[in-house]
C-alpha cells in the first residue's frame, strides 16, 4: 500500500519533519517542566515514508518498530546544530545485525530517520514528558 493511502487509512496528517503521523494517547496525568505542565507521556502512529528532517524534542523518545521498511534512526548529539550522526537499526529483529524493534532518544538530542527499504515503515513514538510542539526544533538547515 502506498505512504499516502496508507496515511489516509490510518487518518494521519502530514508532520512538520516529514511523513505522516496522528496522537493516539495521552497520558491522563502531567507532570512539570521547565516549560510549563506536560502529560506524563504521550504516543502517535508515525509514518515514514522517505527521510524526516534533523529535529529534536526536550524529552525522552521511544520509538516502536511496527510494520514495513527497516528505519535508520541517526543521532547527532547535543550541540546547537547536529554532529556527526551515528545510526542504528529500526526494524525487525534478524533484518540486520544490530536491528531491534524500539529505540531510545535521548532528551536534547538530535534525531533523523532514514528508509532502509522500499515500503513506508509505520512506528510508534512514545515521548516522556509528553510532547509538546513548543519543545520540538527543527534543525537550522531544515526550517
Amino acid at each position: 500500500m502506498s505512504a499516502p493511502a496508507l496515511a489516509t487509512l490510518l487518518g494521519l496528517a502530514p508532520h512538520p519533519e516529514g511523513g505522516w503521523y496522528r496522537r493516539t494517547w495521552t497520558a491522563p496525568t502531567t507532570t512539570s517542566t521547565p516549560h510549563g505542565p506536560r502529560p506524563s507521556a504521550t504516543a502517535i502512529l508515525y509514518l515514514l515514508d522517505d527521510v524526516s528532517a534533523w529535529h529534536r524534542v526536550r524529552s525522552t523518545e521511544l520509538w516502536c518498530w511496527h510494520s514495513g521498511s527497516p528505519v535508520g534512526l541517526a543521532t547527532g548529539g547535543d550541540g546547537p546544530g547536529p554532529g556527526a550522526p551515528v545510526e542504528t537499526v529500526l526494524g525487525p529483529p534478524g533484518a540486520a545485525a544490530g536491528t531491534l524493534p524500539q529505540r531510545e532518544i535521548p532528551p536534547g538530542v538530535w534525531q533523523t530517520a532514514r528508509l532502509l527499504g522500499a515500503e513506508p515503515a509505520l512506528v510508534s513514538c512514545v515521548v516522556s514528558p509528553g510532547f509538546d510542539f513548543a519543545d520540538f526544533e527543527l534543525a537550522p538547515s531544515a526550517s
